[in-house]
């Protein structure tokens, strides 16, 4: 049932007092009237009062519960609709909590309702048996997409990727965004999507919960992990309109687990990139607050925020150390219940945000994250193999030398170092070029190799824990993410 048509039943069975959540307060009064044209309807906030012509012009002004015995007063045979604005900051008052208890007993008879408009939720607990609350959802695909052809009927881009870059915001920002872009070049082309993403990141930045995470890695960014490459190109388009009408779910997440430095947090970033979808990291630990309840607030609001930008890829690294051997009773079950709120929404969600899980230690995340319907699928990422490796020191020093990738030998830095990860690679390269920089000189060959040689990768140091993870990805309990982890075991 859609928003119009559920107040409306709420109205015609004459629920006296309906709270609606919404940032957007034109867009729900634009609504109200839609359904409302048998029924009159006052407006009143603090500052003006009421605000319909007439003798009762400004009744109410600076004095909620005026507002409130101008409800009573108004006729009941004539249909009423009282939207207060704003006027969640007045419930704490017992004058005005009284009243609106003593109204309710008498708005059941009548065909007049209250309407409370307000940005967040607060409600206080003796009100809570008066108050029916209704979340205002910000615009869909559908609303978005006509609002957007309605202010660029002339445009020649594709609009879906638009549309796409609007779903989460609010169609004031959407218009701020597009008359931005039309300023700014007189006409929307395919750049000014990032003006549109950075209206995201100002919703994204007052929340302090999540942040956006801009990237501009590529697939070919990342050295090796063809499997989870294929797996991932195959989805690109999952998230489509065309995909939708199709009847394709969209993908749920990926769960990347395996040894440190290679490559999971790169993926994240490359995945977003690819799809077009924006990077929504979150600290786990931003969710937890000291005052009771507050946590399992906050990880509902950050599961409301997810939603509302979706499409996008919500990045949670080294979820085993949020969630890993949790302590059900040193924090009074604080950090269970915020796990089991966030399990639910994984499971039941069916807002495209796509989970990228990373986890280095397999052992500490509890079962129940694991098990089928979580995420699509769980890859184990391991040590690059030697044509990984070479594939590796060509991205790297591709970037570093793009001019003079043929004057180092890949293939004898590719064997000279087994056992290193990604990012122990990456780090030999930076320890060659501080000797050479020492030296007033460009790096070379050899001072890779005698970097290398210094270095005592994670794989030595850490042996017996990447043994376990491996016997634990041979015994068939997650995907490879490269094609030869097999024959380098």
């Amino acid at each position: 049932m859609g928003f119009a048509e559920e107040i409306d039943l709420l109205i015609r069975a004459r629920y006296p007092i309906i709270y609606i959540v919404t940032q957007e307060e034109e867009r729900a009064e634009q609504a109200l009237l839609g359904l409302s044209q048998q029924r009159k309807v006052y407006f009143w906030d603090f500052v003006e009062g009421y605000q319909q012509s007439g003798t009762d012009r400004q009744v109410g002004r600076n004095n909620p519960l005026q507002a409130l015995e101008f409800v009573e007063k108004c006729s009941d045979q004539q249909p009423a609709l009282f939207v207060l604005r704003d006027f969640h900051r007045f419930l704490d008052d017992i004058s005005i909590a009284r009243k609106l208890r003593n109204l309710a007993r008498g708005l059941r008879a009548v065909p007049k309702n209250i309407v409370l408009l307000a940005p967040r939720l607060a409600i206080p607990p003796d009100l809570a048996d008066e108050v029916t609350v209704l979340e205002y959802a910000l615009p869909n695909f559908e609303e978005l997409d006509a609002e957007v052809r309605r202010l660029l009927p002339t445009a020649t881009i594709e609009l879906e990727e638009v549309v796409k870059a609007c779903q989460g915001l609010t169609l004031t920002r959407v218009r701020q965004a597009i008359a931005r872009a039309i300023a700014k070049h007189g006409t929307l082309e395919a750049e000014d999507i990032e003006i549109i993403l950075e209206e995201k990141r100002q919703t994204i930045r007052q929340t302090q919960i999540l942040d956006f995470y801009p990237t501009a890695l590529e697939m070919s960014d990342i050295g090796g992990l063809d499997n989870l490459k294929d797996w991932l190109m195959r989805r690109g388009g999952a998230f489509s309109e065309q995909a939708r009408r199709y009847g394709l779910p969209a993908p749920r997440g990926l769960l990347l687990v395996g040894i440190q430095g290679t490559g999971k947090s790169l993926s994240a970033k490359a995945i977003a990139h690819h799809w077009h979808l924006p990077l929504l990291r979150l600290d786990v630990g931003r969710l937890f607050a000291g005052l009771v309840g507050e946590s399992e607030a906050r990880t509902r609001q950050m599961i409301q925020l997810a939603e509302a930008l979706s499409p996008c890829i919500l990045w949670l690294d080294e979820i085993d150390k949020a969630f890993g051997t949790m302590d059900r009773t040193g924090d009074s079950g604080t950090t269970s219940r915020v796990f089991a709120t966030f399990l639910t929404w994984m499971a039941e969600k069916t807002a495209p945000v796509f989970i990228v899980a990373t986890a280095n230690e397999i052992d500490r995340l509890p079962p129940e994250l694991l098990r089928k319907g979580r995420f699509d699928e769980i890859f184990f990422v391991g040590l690059p193999t030697q044509p990984e490796r070479k594939e590796i020191f060509q991205v790297h020093l591709g970037k570093l030398r793009p001019h003079q990738l043929r004057n180092y030998d890949l293939d004898r830095l590719a064997y000279e170092t087994p056992e290193f990860s990604g990012a122990e690679i990456e780090q030999s390269l930076i320890e060659a070029m501080h000797t050479a920089f020492s030296e007033q000189r460009d790096f070379t060959t050899e001072d890779v190799i005698e970097a290398v040689s210094q270095m005592i990768p994670l794989a030595r140091t850490a042996q017996e824990q990447i043994q376990k993870l491996q016997d634990w990805a041979k015994a068939g309990k997650a995907r490879l993410a490269s094609r030869q982890a097999y024959d380098r075991w």
